[in-house]
């Protein structure tokens, strides 16, 4: 699993943390490989802002792969390469005159696994974004900041006073929505999220989707779920992906997540999300 600090550590531009847009995320024509094995063929997604997006479909058909491109995150791999282009509201983010840190700042990223700095306190590990992009904000603001970042992850009222305590005194739960909030605190546009609750309980995951619902008002969500009645439940757009019989992975169908449950238009579609395969 990688850390954040493998995508976040660069050399700081001091600079004033300011409030962000949620954006429209658009991939256009995606490929994808690892060495000579192609993984995703000619993928087209637009992810609108202020909407969660889910992406399903059953194991190894490259959602995860796909996800990590859209911060590029899929570069840290030495054989990894790509086609195609992401748009944040209408900016490729592979330019070449556009740094890595700025587009995994507006394009955050919450993993599987949570992954807190055990040894960092809860207030500090809120923070840690800042320092690793160089951020500045005042002491109050920095208060402020860890309240609002807290809150908004639903961890406030059960950490408030007990915030120089370490992260990894934290049920797996708790851990997973203080990386929620030391995500929010750089104040990303886009928030990924690579099956957040796929090893939390059932109480924990119902707070991590009371998260999502609130959180997409200001920022924009894409995630990968193998829970098709979380999938339901969070989304209000899915896209279902697919790879059969050693092709690389595509879209077979997209759209509103009513439909997609209910009306799908390619039968696979109805298959999976009805649990006949997957």
């Amino acid at each position: 699993m990688t850390d954040l600090t493998d995508t976040l550590v660069q050399p700081a531009v001091d600079r004033t943390i300011s409030r962000s847009t949620a954006a429209t995320l658009e991939a256009e024509t995606v490929s994808a490989w690892f060495g000579d094995h192609k993984v995703l063929d000619r993928v087209s997604l637009a992810m609108p802002a202020r909407q969660v997006t889910a992406l399903i479909g059953p194991s190894g058909c490259g959602k995860s792969t796909f996800l990590r491109i859209l911060n590029r995150m899929h570069e840290l791999i030495g054989s990894a390469s790509l086609a195609g282009r992401v748009l944040l509201d209408g900016e490729d983010i592979y330019d070449r005159g556009r740094r890595i840190t700025r587009a995994r700042r507006e394009i955050g990223m919450v993993f599987q696994k949570p992954n807190p700095f055990p040894a960092m306190s809860l207030y500090d590990n809120v923070l840690a974004g800042l320092k690793l992009n160089g951020l500045k904000a005042s002491k109050d603001g920095r208060d402020d900041l860890v309240e609002e970042c807290l809150s908004k992850a639903g961890l406030w009222k059960e950490v408030k006073d007990r915030l120089r305590q370490p992260g990894g005194a934290l049920s797996g739960g708790q851990q997973q929505r203080l990386c929620i909030a030391r995500s929010l605190a750089v104040r990303p546009r886009v928030l990924l999220m690579d099956e957040p609750c796929s090893a939390l309980d059932p109480t924990s995951t119902r707070r991590i989707e009371e998260t999502i619902h609130e959180l997409k008002s200001e920022v924009t969500i894409v995630i990968v779920t193998h829970n098709m009645q979380q999938a339901a439940r969070v989304s209000d757009g899915c896209a279902f992906f697919l790879a059969e019989q050693g092709t690389p992975g595509v879209i077979v169908e997209h759209g509103p997540t009513d439909e997609m449950f209910n009306s799908p238009q390619d039968p696979r579609t109805s298959d999976y999300v009805n649990g006949r395969f997957g």
